[in-house]
């Protein structure tokens, strides 16, 4: 069976979607990719979670051909593909049809900063990408969606800010390995349901100054860090 760890990884990324509450039946797809063997490990398409074993994940290459499997690959594989591509130093994707993040997507809202919970790991909002044409949707709809977020962050950083709200459709994250993604996406939900309260709460709730969001961001990302605890090297 071709990369056996990364399988477990991806299979654990998958169902951590699930404990989480983010979740409903298989609406959702975590994925991981082996930059040493250009090969992707993903969920396959409509297995219930309970169900699922390392061996039922699908392994393609980054062109999305079978390379080894018995299933269908998620029907979101194209768009992990064109993120994997585009976005080199990631090693996990997870999208799911979480509540709160899923309502700003279908409001085409990008969630705004409210907060240092937000700031702790996302360098900016979170963007919405743009609506896309019915031809995209028509002609590789799956592809064409992660084109979608490749513009979306154009301009946006996608190692600061490693989620993106897909418009009307839904979230997702990445992270340097599938259990990263899973952690940002479960991360992202929070900050997304925080917010919602705060616009709920005062319709004329302004974004939190730069240099807060700096700081609580920098202290835990970048050579400057200092949140945690520092690994002894062997």
């Amino acid at each position: 069976m071709l990369l056996p760890r990364l399988r477990e990884e991806v299979l654990e990324a998958n169902l951590e979607l699930v404990r989480r509450g983010l979740v409903l039946y298989t609406f959702g797809n975590a994925s991981g990719i082996s930059r040493d063997h250009k090969l992707v490990v993903i969920k396959p398409s409509g297995v219930p979670y309970e169900a699922m074993k390392p061996e039922h994940l699908v392994v393609t290459d980054l062109e999305g051909k079978i390379v080894e499997g018995n299933l269908r690959p998620s029907s979101d594989l194209p768009t992990h593909l064109v993120l994997y591509r585009a976005f080199p130093g990631i090693g996990g994707v997870a999208h799911t049809h979480s509540e709160y993040a899923t309502s700003w997507a279908q409001a085409r809202r990008a969630i705004p900063c409210f907060g240092t919970t937000h700031a702790d790991y996302f360098h900016g909002p979170v963007p919405v990408t743009g609506v896309m044409a019915d031809g995209e949707i028509a002609s590789e709809y799956e592809k064409n969606t992660g084109h979608a977020i490749v513009r979306a962050f154009e301009k946006v950083g996608y190692a600061s800010v490693p989620a993106v709200l897909v418009a009307n459709h839904g979230p997702f994250a990445w992270g340097l390995d599938p259990a990263g993604a899973a952690h940002n996406a479960v991360i992202l939900e929070a900050v997304a349901r925080m917010a919602y309260f705060t616009v709920t709460l005062n319709t004329d709730a302004e974004p939190v100054g730069s240099g807060l969001h700096d700081k609580h961001y920098l202290r835990k990302h970048g050579s400057s860090a200092y949140y945690g605890q520092t690994k002894e090297k062997k």
